[in-house]
């Protein structure tokens, strides 16, 4: 537990793997056990057939509420069932005070379906910067980590996304239809043009895993809800990549973002994805 006196970055440096443990244990007691085995009842529709929630997403981000909280007091919570439920709560990215950002079960239509393809997201933020990231992938047992200034790992071992290969295609992935506005669907047909092969997405979580270490090239999304974005951004950031929205600016999770936006393996790639993206608009 952090002391009053102790500052956040001395936290990280000192509770970096309670936090990882919370992560595990979270996905051991109430994400695993579930997973292939729901039960009807178990699963539910927010605001459509392709928005599901499980009793494993709101257990998962029950048990995490309450670990992360009693690691760092003062801390707030906002996690996205409880925004669901409450969505001023989401205000508290804004505020003064330490902001865990979770997202319990990302993919949860794979999970649903039972594939592998879902993950456990979780940042820690103060003031919109963000410090800390966990991407735990449990069906894979996969645990990729963030801390600001310090570099991004994967089961301990160094992210470093690259850059793309002169000449190849840039694999980009893009928002689902359904979760576009007509005046973002014209910006993502920026995409579809010499250079670029765009596809849709899957787990957010883990196609930011994907560009952090460089077996994507980007992604383009058109949502901004800061528990699908916190811990990739800075995933991909910590490796050496960049981000864009596509009026030129980097991607913000307090919100106000020209969208689409890009995350991409380089700078160089950022800006050409902004600019496909200006372009269509």
């Amino acid at each position: 537990m952090i002391e009053y006196n102790e500052t956040i970055e001395e936290f990280l440096a000192q509770h970096s793997a309670d936090v990882e443990e919370a992560v595990r244990k979270a996905a051991a007691a109430e994400i695993m056990p579930r997973f292939r085995q729901l039960a009807e009842h178990e699963i539910d529709q927010k605001s459509g057939p392709h928005d599901l929630v499980t009793d494993a997403d709101r257990l998962a981000e029950r048990y995490l509420t309450g670990a992360l909280s009693s690691l760092l007091p003062g801390s707030v919570v906002v996690g996205e069932e409880a925004v669901h439920a409450d969505p001023a709560s989401y205000e508290a990215i804004r505020g003064d005070a330490p902001v865990w950002i979770i997202d319990p079960v990302d993919g949860t239509r794979q999970f649903v379906n039972g594939d592998t393809g879902f993950c456990t997201l979780v940042a820690l933020a103060r003031h919109g910067v963000l410090l800390g990231s966990w991407t735990y992938a449990p069906a894979r047992d996969q645990l990729a980590t963030a801390v600001r200034g310090q570099g991004a790992h994967l089961d301990g071992v160094r992210l470093r996304s690259g850059a793309p290969e002169p000449g190849r295609d840039l694999e980009i992935a893009t928002s689902h239809p359904d979760y576009t506005t007509d005046d973002q669907k014209r910006a993502l047909l920026g995409l579809w043009t010499d250079g670029v092969a765009p596809r849709s997405c899957g787990s957010a979580g883990l196609e930011y895993l994907a560009v952090a270490r460089g077996e994507l090239d980007g992604i383009a999304f058109s949502w901004e809800a800061a528990w699908d974005h916190a811990a990739g951004i800075l995933l991909v950031e910590e490796a050496g990549g960049a981000h864009l929205t596509r009026t030129g600016e980097p991607f913000r999770i307090t919100g106000g973002n020209a969208l689409p936006f890009t995350a991409a393996r380089d700078a160089a790639t950022a800006r050409r994805v902004a600019g496909l993206l200006a372009g269509g608009a």
